[in-house]
């Protein structure tokens, strides 16, 4: 099978998803979501990132952002916050959310999911089962948990606000789609789980679809996928971690010079070829530690360090724990 560098880092970092449904009532409405930390604190603790999404089922609305202009909802439309921005989805454009001092999202946190939430005349209702045919604007938001650490391009190459329209979806995720809003509609037993992925699906699906609508010239992880040489470059690091790669070879077999893939590499990904092979290693060794019990002088090799020492030194430098203090940390969280 062809090697994938944007599925490895997919799976790297470890996606899960959590989804809740809200119903949104009334003429005016307004519903504010925080911003990562206070999410993670929330609904899933000990995640390092948590970003949310927003299906427009019925209606239509409005997501804003700081620093970013207003974005026009459809029915069928999603829009992400992929770098987990506080932000708010409502009836119309400036509208925010009255101050909610509830502590609801905590003490829910561990009740059976979908959860249903009502926005009627700007009161927050949580656990309110108004009837989805009632409601002017109903929404489905998901909350898809991931690891930052050590390694992870994908968020900070998405944007702040992705909006994915409704007619841009291809037909088998309008069918998981479809699915999550059954599900959370119905509450049947296992919906947690089904919504769970149809999470993590949407997420893969809006990646995806970002590197396929990239405009030339563009920079960032995704664009240096999408480059000839550098997406070369990627490839082979990807398929052989443990190589031992150096800037040289590497130029020679993506047709660059090595002055010129490091210069073009820098350019798109932010960081130089060599970085960005240690901070994948780092990735590798980080998924070995937390789901094996591998000596860390195995691990070393498998990604390509000598040495021990030379790994864990590495290692620190990336996490902040060297690696047997950060596999024991890892484990006691989870």
């Amino acid at each position: 099978m062809h090697h994938d560098p944007l599925s490895d880092v997919l799976r790297s970092v470890r996606l899960r998803g959590a989804v809740f449904y809200y119903v949104s009532f009334g003429d005016e409405w307004a519903a504010e979501t925080p911003a990562s930390p206070d999410l993670a604190r929330a609904l899933m603790p000990g995640a390092e990132h948590v970003l949310a999404y927003h299906l427009i089922v019925r209606g239509a609305g409005w997501a804003a952002t700081d620093g970013e202009p207003p974005v026009r909802l459809a029915q069928g439309d999603i829009v992400m916050f992929p770098r987990g921005d506080g932000h708010v989805i409502s009836s119309a454009p400036g509208m925010h959310a009255q101050e909610d001092r509830s502590d609801w999202r905590f003490t829910t946190r561990n009740d059976p999911k979908p959860i249903a939430v009502a926005y009627h005349r700007g009161v927050l209702r949580p656990g309110a089962a108004i009837p989805a045919d009632e409601a002017q604007s109903v929404i489905v938001c998901g909350f898809i948990a991931c690891d930052l650490l050590p390694f992870n391009p994908l968020i900070s190459s998405l944007p702040r606000l992705l909006h994915l329209a409704s007619g841009g979806l291809g037909a088998w995720v309008a069918q998981l789609l479809d699915q999550a809003v059954a599900e959370s509609r119905e509450s049947r037993a296992g919906s947690a789980a089904v919504l769970e992925r149809v999470s993590e699906m949407v997420f893969v699906d809006a990646a995806r679809r970002h590197l396929e609508s990239l405009p030339s010239g563009a920079s960032g992880w995704f664009a240096a996928l999408r480059d000839r040489h550098v997406g070369r470059a990627i490839h082979l690091m990807h398929e052989k971690p443990a190589h031992p790669w150096t800037i040289d070879e590497l130029g020679r077999e993506a047709g660059l010079s090595r002055s010129a893939l490091h210069e073009r590499f820098v350019e798109l990904a932010g960081q130089p070829p060599m970085q960005y092979l240690t901070g994948w290693r780092m990735q590798l060794g980080a998924g070995l530690l937390r789901n094996s019990d591998t000596k860390v002088a195995t691990i070393a090799q498998e990604v390509g360090y000598d040495s021990e020492a030379a790994f864990s030194r590495a290692f620190k430098r990336s996490v902040g724990h060297p690696p047997a203090a950060w596999r024991r940390k890892q484990r006691v969280g989870a």
